[in-house]
């Protein structure tokens, strides 16, 4: 009998213990999803459930993929993604309850709407619109002349450029992908004539934009929702209470005042969510000086991580390359393969394997490490000239130990100088990472760009250049030091 009170006992507690660990809140790269995410931490931290916020992960398909595979437990969403991105199959008009359908099956669930639309729309000057005469989507295929300047994820939605191009069969094609906030800064310096707006954001008015009229109705709608993993139902109850109470409390004009507050004037994101909440919270944030330590460890432990696993690996393929000609090829050419890779492709294609955080840009930046040193460890190898090789076979080395006694300390500049490549490459690359919520350089640098504040950007920016600088000067002082004297000299006349 006490055997099956201790087990009823374990059974209750457990629920309780599994969810131990804070609720973990993701955001995508935007300032209203920033927010919204501190709406939710914020409610749960007050109701007495821990949460964390998870800042900044870049666009939906690494939210997305982050829910799915549980690195983050919650996200603020828009159900016209929803309908558009991310489920195939869904109407296109589909109600909250059918798309709660849909994603149960996913293991994951939806509430129901903040209280607010955030549709996409197109947006001009007003200034230029009204010299145009251009008030509709359909006024624009008469101007073929105009420029776009769209924000890099709706370039490729389908419910974004490809699809409206179509609807509406518009003939522009000087269209560019842009970073969101910077499309406005584009637009209102002329470098552009048209981009995408969310219906909610604060610079609509503050840049003087006319709203262009969906007059065929391309755009759906875009109900803000907290899409949640369904285990919280069952393990988190009193956040998923806090979380369900969220629905209906924000509406369009408060959500727009909540963006200018930050945006405009430079108010921080949670001390805004506290405001609609009624609640107090502490100052946010560091000072200057503990906030760069963190970032500098931060970004230091994924540089010395991912440069040590690759000087593991590369040292032995630039050497396999060196001794085996034909295999050797086949090595640089993988390798050289992985360079070409761009960055942030890199950082999403690890997310499958690693979820978010530091092991995914730890491999990232691993990949990219191998060719330097691959190819340096070859080229040094290579160029020993033949004379120095016989000698030492003449004396009757095997061939490991004339590997560690003479080759490996003749090709040492080379195989540094591939490290210090791979190093400095990886410093400047790490600061992706912040993407994929690793940290380091590169979250003052995405906060500044959203913010439009210089001195966040400069925060990241410098840094990380001294620290490549670092990096540099480190190596060169270990390859003097590591190179035998006499190679050091040089040579006589």
């Amino acid at each position: 009998m006490k055997r099956w009170r201790s087990l009823l006992l374990v059974a209750a507690v457990l629920p309780g213990l599994a969810w131990a660990a804070p609720v973990r809140i993701g955001s995508k790269q935007f300032t209203e999803s920033v927010i919204l995410a501190e709406v939710a931490r914020i409610s749960a931290q007050d109701a007495g459930v821990p949460a964390v916020h998870e800042r900044e992960l870049g666009g939906t398909s690494i939210l997305w993929a982050a829910l799915r595979h549980g690195d983050i437990d919650v996200y603020p969403e828009y159900t016209g993604t929803l309908t558009h991105e991310l489920l195939k199959g869904v109407a296109p008009d589909a109600d909250i309850p059918t798309l709660r359908a849909a994603l149960r099956p996913l293991g994951i669930g939806i509430t129901d709407g903040l209280g607010f639309d955030n549709t996409y729309a197109l947006g001009m000057r007003e200034v230029r619109a009204e010299a145009l005469g251009i008030r509709t989507i359909s006024d624009l295929r008469a101007h073929a002349e105009l420029r776009f300047g769209f924000s890099n994820e709706f370039m490729q939605r389908q419910d974004g450029w490809p699809g409206l191009r179509t609807r509406y069969g518009l003939p522009q094609t000087d269209v560019r992908g842009l970073d969101h906030t910077l499309s406005y800064r584009a637009v209102a310096s002329g470098a552009v004539d048209v981009i995408d707006l969310y219906s909610t954001d604060a610079e609509i008015p503050y840049y003087h934009l006319r709203t262009l009229t969906d007059d065929l109705h391309y755009f759906p709608r875009y109900q803000a929702v907290y899409l949640y993993r369904l285990v919280l139902e069952h393990d988190a109850p009193a956040f998923m209470r806090v979380l369900r109470g969220l629905a209906g409390r924000i509406d369009e004009a408060t959500m727009r005042r909540m963006n200018a507050d930050v945006k405009l004037r430079g108010m921080r994101d949670g001390a805004v969510a506290a405001g609609l909440l009624g609640v107090h919270v502490d100052a946010e944030g560091t000072s200057f000086w503990p906030r760069l330590l963190a970032r500098t460890l931060e970004h230091v432990r994924l540089v010395a991580i991912s440069l040590g696993l690759a000087l593991l690996l590369a040292v032995p393929l630039g050497i396999l390359a060196a001794r085996l000609r034909r295999l050797g090829q086949v090595v640089l050419g993988l390798t050289g393969m992985l360079q070409t890779v761009p960055s942030l492709a890199m950082f999403v294609f690890m997310i499958p394997l690693f979820g978010i955080g530091t092991w995914p840009a730890v491999a990232a930046l691993f990949l990219y490490s191998l060719l330097p040193i691959v190819r340096n460890t070859h080229a040094g190898l290579v160029g020993i000239a033949p004379a120095l090789r016989e000698s030492a076979a003449a004396l009757g080395l095997p061939p490991l130990r004339r590997l560690r006694t003479v080759e490996l300390p003749l090709a040492l500049r080379p195989i540094l100088a591939g490290v210090k490549i791979a190093a400095v490459i990886n410093v400047g690359t790490a600061t992706l990472a912040a993407l994929i919520g690793a940290g380091g350089y590169g979250q003052p640098i995405l906060t500044g760009i959203r913010l439009n504040d210089i001195g966040l950007i400069l925060e990241g920016a410098v840094p990380a250049a001294v620290l490549a600088l670092l990096v540099q000067g480190v190596f060169e002082l270990v390859e003097r030091a590591l190179t035998p004297r006499g190679l050091r000299l040089p040579a006589r006349e």
